[in-house]
């Protein structure tokens, strides 16, 4: 009985191991599922299907991106818009990371610390940056410190709150036995806990990376000169939909480059995350 429970159970093994090799890569799948999303756009343009105004074909918009390159939109040539933008999500998201998180390692250490911090934080972390926008202005001026200072907070809770959370992650005998080998509270913290909250602050920086994008436009939309989402805005007000599906897509490029650069650094500092 053993024996024909174990060649059933290799059977099954051999089948599902054909099954993998016999599904498609993962990239190949996502690869085709943007050739029929492009397929859809171009053949609902072409066919008048959807009107220009609402959707332009991708030829107007490969148009727009060529007149961007030649800064014949806005007066700025595109690198010069996407070179801003980087410098002000790419400086907040550091400015983030810089402070979000060690007072997500101080408020998961510390319950006072947390009891302190943690109404201000739940407070404006639902709120949409466009709400608050208009005290940033009024405190900071029209000028990039308020611009950094939008994206910062809309980067800033996510962080904080992964950081907190990972610190949950170092169990309590990880801690005593680094404790009854002499460790003080800071070499517990620095061989312990960070190690074991790193998962878990890669996936906030991930998240806060994210949403630094999404606050871009709200945040170019005071007193920019250049910018992907002050040029995104100004076609929006000229109904140039050409122009705006461009910076969008110049807007997700740069955010999946991101994105996927993230998820290398996670798989090399945290390799060990979903195998443990």
């Amino acid at each position: 009985m053993p024996d024909a429970a174990t060649r059933t159970l290799s059977s099954v093994r051999r089948r599902r191991a054909a099954m993998r090799g016999v599904a498609p890569p993962l990239w190949l799948i996502s690869l085709a599922t943007i050739a029929v999303a492009f397929v859809a756009w171009l053949a609902a343009t072409q066919t008048g299907l959807i009107k220009p105004l609402f959707l332009p074909r991708p030829a107007s918009v490969l148009g727009a991106f060529s007149d961007a390159l030649d800064g014949r939109i806005d007066g700025a040539p595109l690198v010069e818009h996407v070179m801003t933008s980087l410098m002000r999500v790419v400086g907040a998201f550091v400015l983030a990371a810089l402070v979000g998180i060690p007072v997500g390692l101080a408020t998961g250490l510390s319950p006072s610390l947390r009891a302190i911090l943690d109404p201000f934080i739940e407070f404006y972390r639902p709120l949409p940056p466009l709400a608050y926008l208009p005290l940033v202005i009024i405190w900071f001026g029209i000028g990039e410190t308020s611009k950094i200072l939008l994206i910062f907070l809309a980067c800033f809770a996510p962080v904080a709150l992964a950081a907190r959370a990972g610190v949950s992650a170092a169990s309590l005998d990880q801690v005593n036995a680094a404790r009854a080998l002499g460790a003080s509270r800071a070499q517990v913290v620095r061989h312990v806990i960070l190690p074991a909250a790193l998962p878990d602050i890669l996936v906030g920086l991930r998240i806060g990376m994210g949403v630094g994008w999404t606050t871009l436009v709200a945040a170019e939309m005071v007193a920019a000169s250049t910018g992907i989402g002050q040029m995104v805005l100004n076609a929006s007000n000229f109904l140039r939909t050409d122009i705006v599906v461009m910076g969008i897509l110049v807007i997700g490029a740069l955010a999946a480059a991101f994105e996927f650069g993230m998820r290398r650094l996670e798989r090399r500092l945290a390799p060990w995350k979903g195998k443990v």
